[in-house]
């Protein structure tokens, strides 16, 4: 019984502990210090921001859909959380891709506003 017990509350501290896409948008507004916009969000993701590509180079204008890597062609899971549930749910990986994702399409890192404004569009699609 103790060891029923213990894997119980060993599984709810992880799933309490798992995060959601709104906790990044979360995350990202404060840091930005102010609220994102899904608009500005969809206009940053399809243009070109000073790199060859823009994010939509890789997941399409509609993230909601699969889509494929420009360069190597290597298949891309849905990027919109709602046709991916195992996205933006774990924030080592969200950091590693827009770090990785924003040095390929701006040759920069991106601002908390920029991710704010991506994830808040990425949260309104269905």
């Amino acid at each position: 019984m103790r060891h029923l017990l213990i894997i119980a509350a060993t599984l709810f501290a992880a799933t309490a502990s798992a995060e959601t896409p709104r906790d990044f948008l979360t995350r990202f507004e404060k840091e930005a210090g102010t609220a994102a916009s899904a608009q500005r969000g969809a206009r940053f993701f399809t243009s070109k921001q000073g790199g060859e590509w823009s994010c939509s180079s890789c997941h399409t204008d509609k993230p909601t859909q699969a889509g494929r890597h420009a360069k190597t062609e290597k298949a891309i899971t849905p990027l919109a959380p709602a046709a991916n549930a195992e996205r933006f749910t774990d924030a080592a990986k969200v950091d590693k891709w827009f770090r990785r994702n924003c040095n390929d399409t701006l040759n920069r890192v991106c601002s908390a506003q920029e991710k704010a404004d991506v994830m808040a569009w990425l949260l309104s699609l269905r």
